[in-house]
């Protein structure tokens, strides 16, 4: 049986590697509107995202905590290793074939999905925190895009009355410039949101391991998170970004604006309240918005419906193949 710190140099090593997949897969939350309106170029647009997500990163731990402690009772699964390794596994799958397919889907509910079924397959249920799942989790996982999309629709038309006497070709070269700081707002609460999750996984591995004396995220994980997730933003994520700046509703660069500030805001809201949602569902929802307060048929309803089935499959899809891979580990003699 491998020794402890040997599987723990394991876990971190594919933490980071789901970190990274991270910030490839969920780059088009930040840039994707930026770069379908031609305000940047990809590799412009994609350098500022990973430089803001990695400022982004570094501001805060309160969804770290909630990774670390609010989804599993901690004290349940100390000295098992191989469950948060079996968690990552099974989020990096769903993160590769969401990306392989295209589909916008929600890495941060594959990193939930990944450990509450592992969880379930070395402890059961009573390992889980069901109060902190319900209420920093769930109840998230379904307000955050209705927030997403009602603020979109709202901002998009508080903006269309304010400037309805502005001659459109005016507007929109306004909206260009003012588009690039929205960019960068999406970019920067991105950070503080998703790269959050791989330091609450670390950081309970650090403690199941006997290695921490609590949960509290330490700061060489902190940056290392913050940097493995900007190099894996630097890499792109262009299916997907094709698939929320151009096939979900045609965006010009009002309409980016609209929706970028309308996400960070939600987004920003919820990382100070610890709550890990998707920031993927968020801007989605918010395009969505934007493009139904133009008028309902804009919207490309049909792509629409596929990203609502990747959201719903997400977490059950992730927890099945975790406990999967722990039952492997388990043949193996790496759980215990």
């Amino acid at each position: 049986m491998l020794e402890i710190p040997l599987l723990l140099i394991v876990v971190i090593v594919v933490a980071l590697a789901f970190d990274f997949t991270n910030g490839a897969h969920d780059t088009a939350n930040a840039i994707a509107t930026v770069v379908s309106t031609k305000v940047l170029s990809p590799g412009a647009a994609v350098m500022m995202a990973a430089v803001l997500n990695l400022v982004g990163a570094l501001l805060g731990s309160h969804v770290a905590q909630t990774i670390g402690s609010g989804i599993v009772h901690p004290e349940m699964i100390k000295g098992c290793q191989a469950l948060t390794l079996a968690a990552l596994f099974g989020a990096i799958f769903w993160n590769i074939l969401t990306w392989y397919l295209g589909l916008p889907s929600s890495s941060s509910h594959a990193l939930i999905g990944g450990l509450i079924g592992a969880t379930l397959a070395y402890r059961g249920v009573d390992a889980l925190n069901f109060h902190s799942i319900g209420y920093k989790i769930l109840v998230p996982l379904f307000l955050s895009p209705l927030a997403g999309f009602l603020a979109g629709y709202l901002v998009m038309l508080a903006l269309s009355w304010i400037f309805r006497k502005v001659h459109p070709r005016k507007a929109n070269k306004a909206f260009r410039k003012l588009q690039i700081l929205s960019s960068a707002f999406m970019a920067t609460s991105h950070g503080t949101n998703d790269a959050q999750k791989t330091m609450g996984i670390i950081t309970l591995a650090l403690f199941i391991g006997h290695h921490i004396p609590d949960t509290r995220v330490p700061l060489w994980v902190q940056i290392s998170c913050a940097v493995v997730m900007a190099m894996g933003t630097a890499t792109g994520g262009w299916k997907i970004i094709k698939t929320m700046g151009h096939k979900i509703f045609n965006l010009e660069a009002v309409h980016g604006f609209s929706a970028e500030t309308s996400a960070a805001g939600v987004i920003s809201v919820a990382s100070s309240l610890g709550a890990p949602i998707s920031t993927t569902h968020v801007i989605s929802a918010a395009i969505l918005g934007v493009g139904s307060s133009k008028r309902l048929s804009a919207v490309r309803w049909g792509v629409a419906r596929r990203m609502g089935v990747a959201w719903i499959l997400t977490i059950p899809a992730a927890a099945t193949v975790a406990a999967f891979c722990f039952e492997l580990l388990s043949l193996m003699g790496l759980a215990r």
